[in-house]
């Protein structure tokens, strides 16, 4: 009776467990649709020479958010079913994520710079070709980026290119901050939300891969039993 009412404990901790494995899943994935479709970010996809970086890097918080919520299902499936094969899948699942993430976290706080230079130097290019040939996609694109970010320019005192900028009344129109500075300051305050994220959900995570190989035990000690 002990052993059935430690595996009825372990359960009820392993489905809350997956139920915040799934939530978390998907704030993972909300930052990746905030940073996919937010009006501050939006135009970054906008063009076709889209800074590499980070296109790529919002599509695989948008792909991983996606796979914690079906593995965080499965969990749920497995603990309520008391299948240690399913049990032993989410847990190695599980590892393969935990590990995906640390590597993530590591390779991009490493390479923040790279990042915001990355989009700045999109910017730029975008910005001096905008200024040579004045397409309209062109156009476009610089009027959504520096309408998201709320700026103007490189912070050049001769800008031709005042016409892609939001409109300003009064003296708003002589203060104007220059979109690489916006653009590092927008990353700076976003990275330390996405890093929060990262560490909570891979304390989870460590969580879910202690209390998964419990129940396991649990549960085959139960079948030698009966």
């Amino acid at each position: 009776m002990e052993v059935f009412g430690r595996i009825r404990c372990v359960k009820y901790i392993m489905f809350i467990f997956n139920f915040f494995f799934w939530l978390a899943g998907t704030g993972v994935l909300a930052i990746g649709l905030w940073l996919r479709f937010d009006p501050k970010t939006r135009g970054l996809f906008e063009g076709t020479e889209s800074p590499y970086v980070f296109f790529t890097g919002v599509y695989i918080l948008i792909i991983a958010g996606l796979l914690m919520m079906v593995v965080g299902f499965l969990g749920c499936c497995g603990a309520i079913q008391e299948s240690p094969c399913m049990l032993g899948l989410f847990f190695f699942f599980l590892l393969i994520i935990f590990a995906i993430e640390v590597a993530a976290g590591i390779w991009c706080f490493s390479n923040q710079s790279k990042v915001v230079d990355d989009i700045t130097q999109f910017y730029m290019e975008t910005y001096q070709n905008y200024q040579n040939t004045r397409q309209e996609t062109l156009r476009e694109t610089l009027r959504l980026i520096q309408t998201g970010l709320d700026c103007c320019g490189t912070g050049s005192v001769v800008d031709s290119a005042k016409d892609t900028c939001p409109p300003r009344d009064g003296l708003d129109s002589l203060i104007t901050k220059s979109c690489p500075d916006a653009i590092d300051e927008l990353f700076d305050s976003k990275l330390h939300i996405i890093g929060g994220v990262g560490i909570a959900t891979g304390v989870i995570m460590m969580f879910g891969m202690i209390f998964s190989m419990l129940l396991c035990c649990a549960i085959r000690k139960s079948r030698e039993i009966v």
